[in-house]
């Protein structure tokens, strides 16, 4: 991890002094000017006028004046104008104050610096103002427009706490189930390539796909079945046989509202092995409340990051493996459960 220095123009005349004299030194040693310049955190066109300076005519000719802009001078945005900026970027999606734009990226933070102050700002500058601010790009999180924030709030506020004391009531384990599909063309990575030319991959089919569905438990478990066909009520049911058999404790089961799910089949199954498990249902087009999505995340990001598979059957070993090690690794799990949108199911401090 590379060290920041602070700026030599914000030092003090004493320290600044001494930076001179350390330069004079290291120069006086065989170090070059550019080495010197980076070990110091100055510019090497510095180094080489104090050295110049001092070979003519010692010490007291060293230059006392400081050169250079002053930091933050210069600037096209004031001080208030950044700060208000800043506010609108962590208050307001970009449609919310009329940006055409899904995220706020370099362009609708160009888009709202013009309209606001008429300033019309290269995007490297927007960039860097950016960074000075304290804002990195991020792959954004999905959230529903048809989302209810009632319905969110209640499941947050009464539903999951009351499911929770009940399982700790009756020795109930918590599982957060979900579906996943994963084709053989899909990779999650970057390529690099000479400048002007695009980074290719050879794919294979794209029908080539496998399915999985999965459950995780805040203590660390995991608990997964592939699967080659469309997901349904009978295989639904057979995940939950499979599921009940890995523990004899009774289940509570969180899973979203999947045709498959909500199935007459499915309620009839489970109403007959109510004493080993139970449903519950994620409010709607609310997957970022699922911590097993964070699962299909890690998944999707490792399965193929060795190669593109050539058939279903190599597709699937993939899965397997990287579920197989995964469920070796409690603690990894656990922190799907960290993320700010799941940590309400984290495990309690018991």
């Amino acid at each position: 991890m590379a060290i920041t220095l602070p700026d030599a123009r914000q030092l003090s005349d004493e320290v600044l002094q001494a930076l001179r004299l350390r330069a004079l030194r290291g120069c006086e040693l065989g170090f070059s000017e550019t080495a010197v310049a980076d070990l110091l955190g100055v510019a090497r066109e510095t180094v080489a006028r104090w050295w110049s300076a001092y070979r003519a005519a010692g010490v007291e000719a060293l230059p006392h004046d400081r050169t250079g802009r002053p930091r933050g001078s210069g600037r096209t945005l004031s001080v208030e104008q950044a700060a208000h900026l800043q506010q609108v970027l962590d208050a307001h999606s970009p449609e919310q104050v009329g940006i055409a734009a899904p995220l706020w990226t370099r362009r609708a933070v160009r888009d709202l610096i013009r309209r606001e102050y008429d300033v019309t700002m290269p995007l490297r500058t927007v960039g860097a103002y950016l960074k000075r601010w304290g804002y990195t790009a991020k792959r954004p999180s999905r959230h529903s427009r048809d989302q209810d924030p009632a319905e969110v709030r209640a499941w947050l506020r009464q539903t999951y706490p009351a499911i929770e004391a009940r399982a700790l009531r009756e020795g109930a384990e918590i599982h957060w189930g979900d579906e996943l599909g994963v084709a053989a063309d899909e990779h999650p990575g970057a390529g690099y390539a000479r400048r002007g030319q695009a980074a290719t991959v050879e794919v294979p089919d794209r029908h080539i796909r496998v399915n999985m569905i999965s459950t995780v438990t805040n203590a660390g478990q995991v608990r997964f079945m592939t699967y080659r066909e469309t997901m349904t009520a009978a295989l639904f049911i057979v995940f939950l046989s499979r599921l009940l058999q890995t523990t004899p404790r009774k289940i509570f089961l969180i899973v979203d509202r999947l045709k498959a799910h909500a199935a007459a089949e499915v309620e009839a199954w489970v109403a007959a092995h109510h004493e080993r498990i139970e449903l519950f249902y994620l409010p709607r087009h609310a997957p970022e409340l699922n911590p097993d999505e964070y699962l299909n995340n890690d998944l999707k990001g490792t399965v193929n990051a060795e190669g593109l598979p050539h058939n279903k059957g190599e597709l699937q070993a993939r899965i397997e493996a990287v579920m197989r090690k995964l469920r070796e690794l409690p603690e990894h799990i656990m922190n799907y459960f960290q993320h700010p949108k799941t940590q309400y199911a984290a495990a309690l401090d018991l």
